[in-house]
């Protein structure tokens, strides 16, 4: 009940989103900018695409280390089938099939893995972050001047999520300084739980720290933000080169800031961040860059393709030689949240 609860809400979100998107646009307009646009520089973009996937993969590789060896192979296939799933499914549910989904064909924790992909996106937000402050501080002085309230208002925001996401480092690092302790203290739930529950939940929590392994490990996380920089820096390059192909004038460097708005947008959980991803993409080349609308909207809708399309294609290619159909992965996904959550 809860789950069908959820999906009507966010299909309605994404349909509202989309509502918002689509409003007083000239669709013929539109259709006319994505027939016109440059093919060498979409191919260009799909082609970040798969780079994207594979750097995301060597560098899950790399977390996952201290839970034990994992191949490329089964890094890259668990990493487009989670993809995939989050193209399909709400909620983000790739985020948690994705380590159920390398578990059941390595030999590993699907919790530990779980907790790497938390570690994941916090390494994500930080580069993120980084890339946004050398934009605005060093790199879009000139639309400071050209627009200082809305500068101001993208300042106070990477400020605020930079000291968020520095907690939650934090919080993580306490949290993985001590596996076993953390195991102990969940363990003494026996007190006012059954012990039966108790001790699961005291397992999932020592599985969970032990899975930020890394964290603990401090070279092996700067390696590990080493390589969000070329995947965030690729990401950068397809967003410009798909503003380049509808003749947006949105610099190299203004991807940086296009990628901000453009995390906040598929934050929201709607299947493939519909709705989201294109309206936060459409305000960044409107209010920032000037961009007609029709152009705006356009250069959203092929983007948000590009960006989705190899990896749900992919997904759904590996996720059918395991006999894992569309419905199978809903049971995954259903499975999966109710043991984080137990």
């Amino acid at each position: 009940m809860r789950s069908h609860f959820r999906t009507v809400i966010v299909v309605a979100l994404a349909a509202g989103l989309l509502a918002l998107f689509l409003h007083n646009v000239d669709i013929v307009g539109v259709m006319s900018t994505i027939v016109h646009a440059r093919p060498q520089w979409l191919v260009l973009a799909l082609l970040t695409t798969f780079v994207n996937l594979a750097i995301r993969s060597l560098r899950w590789q790399y977390l996952l280390a201290p839970l034990g060896r994992v191949s490329f192979g089964s890094s890259f296939r668990a990493t487009a089938v989670g993809f995939a799933a989050t193209g399909l499914l709400p909620a983000r549910a790739g985020e948690v099939i994705r380590p159920y989904f390398l578990a059941r064909h390595e030999r590993m924790s699907a919790t530990g893995a779980f907790a790497t992909i938390i570690l994941e996106r916090l390494l994500d937000l930080v580069t993120v972050l980084v890339l946004l402050a050398s934009f605005v501080f060093v790199f879009g002085r000139d639309m400071a001047r050209a627009n200082p309230a809305v500068f101001r208002g993208v300042k106070w925001a990477g400020v605020t999520a930079g000291a968020a996401s520095a907690i939650a480092l934090i919080v993580l690092f306490v949290l993985a300084g001590n596996p076993a302790r953390l195991g102990r203290f969940f363990a003494r739930l026996e007190e006012v739980l059954p012990s039966r529950l108790a001790g699961m939940i005291a397992r999932l929590a020592e599985k969970f720290a032990t899975g930020l392994g890394a964290i603990r490990r401090p070279g092996r996380l700067l390696g590990a933000l080493v390589w969000s920089f070329p995947l965030w820096l690729c990401i950068g390059l397809g967003i410009y080169s798909v503003s380049q192909a509808f003749n947006l004038l949105v610099p190299f460097t203004g991807s940086f800031l296009m990628m901000a708005l453009l995390v906040v947008g598929v934050a929201v959980p709607t299947p493939g961040a519909i709705g989201g991803f294109h309206e936060a993409f459409r305000i960044g080349a409107t209010v920032f860059y000037g961009a007609p609308d029709d152009a705006a909207v356009g250069a959203a809708i092929v983007l948000h393709v590009i960006s989705i399309g190899p990896s749900l294609l992919l997904g759904l290619f590996f996720a059918a030689q395991v006999g894992l159909n569309f419905a199978a992965m809903q049971r995954l996904a259903d499975q999966a949240e109710q043991r984080q959550s137990a």
